[in-house]
C-alpha cells in the first residue's frame, strides 16, 4: 500500500473521480496555474483543463454561489476554500442556498456539492486564520460535514462526498497536509456518517476528530506506560454523527473525554455529550469531560498559539479526571 501525504491523497481523490464522471469541476482562489495554495490540485489543470479547473478570483461569495447554481443544472463541483476562515463570506449562500434547495423545491432540486478547504490553527496565523469552524455549519440541517484525520480517510470520504447528492463541507486541517499514512490505491470510498475506532482500549473512550486525533494518539500511547487502556473513536462526520459507535464505545469503556480544537461554547463536543447522557447516562462511571480551545481569539506568538490548544498533557489530565486518578 502507497504511503501518501495528506495533500496527495486528495489529490488523487480529486483525479480519480474527475476521470471518472465529467462533470466533476474543481474552482477556487489559485487551484490552477499555482496548483492550489496548500498544492492539492497539483496537476489537474494539465490533465482537465481550465474549463474543469477553474481559477476563481478572490469572490468567495460569487465563486461558491455559482457553484451552486451549476450543481442545480447537473454538474458536480468541488469548491475549494483556501481556508475556512474566508469562506465566512460565502456563507449565504452555502447556508441559504446549498443547504435549503431540496427542502424549499419540495424534492425538485438536488446541490451535490462539495465544499473543501484547510481549517483549524495553521502555526502562527494568528486569529483570522486559524479557527476551528466546524461547529458553524454543523448546525444547519441540509448540510453533511466532514472532517478526516488520516490520508486514507482523506482519500476516501472526499470520494464519497462527491458522489453524495447533499451539499457536503469538508474540513481538512491545515496542518494535516504534510502527514503521512497509507493509503489505499485505487476505488477506496469511506462511507460519510460512519466513526472509526482507532484504537481498540477498555478503560476510557477519547473521542475526536481531525488534527485532534493525533494528540489523542500521542495521550494514549503515554497513558499505556501507565496501565491505562485508551479508546480511540475517530468520529469523521460531525453532521450527521455516528450516535451508535459513540454510544456503543461508552458502554464498553463506561468513561468518555471529548477533544476538540475548536471553542468549547456550542461547539461539536456539547451535541456529542448531550447523546452521551440522555442515552448512555446509567453506563457512565464518571462524569464526560471535553478538552477545547481556549475561548479566546488565537494568538499570533508561538508559545500562546500552542497554549491556546489541545495538546496530549491536557488530555492525559482529563483521563485521569475521569478515572479518578488526579496526582497519580
Amino acid at each position: 500500500m502507497a504511503e501518501l501525504m495528506y495533500r496527495e491523497a486528495l489529490n488523487q481523490a480529486l483525479d480519480e473521480e474527475m476521470k471518472r464522471d465529467a462533470n466533476v469541476f474543481l474552482i477556487g482562489e489559485e487551484v490552477g496555474r499555482y496548483n492550489g495554495a496548500f498544492k492539492v490540485s497539483q496537476g489537474l489543470l494539465d490533465r482537465y483543463g481550465s474549463a474543469r479547473v477553474i481559477d476563481a478570483p478572490i469572490s468567495e461569495l460569487g465563486f461558491a454561489g455559482m457553484s451552486v447554481g451549476a450543481a442545480m443544472v447537473g454538474l458536480r463541483p468541488v469548491v475549494e476554500m483556501m481556508t475556512w476562515n474566508f469562506a465566512i463570506l460565502a456563507m449565504d449562500q452555502i447556508v441559504n442556498n446549498a443547504a435549503k434547495l431540496r427542502h424549499m423545491s419540495g424534492g425538485q432540486l438536488r446541490c451535490p456539492i462539495v465544499f473543501r478547504g484547510p481549517g483549524g490553527a495553521g502555526g502562527r496565523l494568528s486569529s483570522q486564520h486559524s479557527q476551528a469552524l466546524e461547529a458553524n455549519y454543523a448546525h444547519f440541517p441540509g448540510l453533511k460535514v466532514i472532517a478526516p484525520a488520516t490520508p486514507a480517510d482523506a482519500k476516501g470520504m472526499l470520494k464519497s462526498a462527491i458522489r453524495d447528492e447533499n451539499p457536503i463541507i469538508m474540513f481538512e486541517g491545515e496542518r494535516l497536509y504534510a502527514i503521512k499514512g497509507e493509503v489505499p490505491e485505487g476505488e477506496h470510498v469511506v462511507p460519510l456518517g460512519k466513526a472509526d475506532v482507532k484504537r481498540e482500549g477498555k478503560d476510557v473512550t477519547l473521542i475526536t476528530w481531525s488534527r485532534m486525533y493525533y494528540f489523542c494518539e500521542q495521550a494514549a500511547q503515554e497513558l499505556e506506560k501507565e496501565g491505562i487502556s485508551v479508546e480511540i473513536l475517530d468520529l469523521r462526520t460531525l453532521r450527521p454523527l455516528d450516535e451508535e459507535a459513540i454510544l456503543a464505545s461508552v458502554r464498553k469503556t463506561n468513561r468518555a473525554v471529548i477533544c476538540e480544537e475548536g471553542w468549547a461554547l456550542a461547539g461539536v463536543g456539547a451535541s456529542v455529550v448531550d447523546i452521551i447522557q440522555s442515552k448512555a447516562f446509567d453506563d457512565l462511571d464518571a462524569p464526560v469531560l471535553r478538552v477545547t480551545g481556549l475561548d479566546v481569539n488565537m494568538s499570533y506568538a508561538a508559545n500562546l498559539e500552542n497554549a491556546i490548544q489541545p495538546d496530549a498533557p491536557k488530555i492525559i489530565a482529563a483521563v485521569k479526571q475521569v478515572l479518578y486518578r488526579q496526582g497519580a
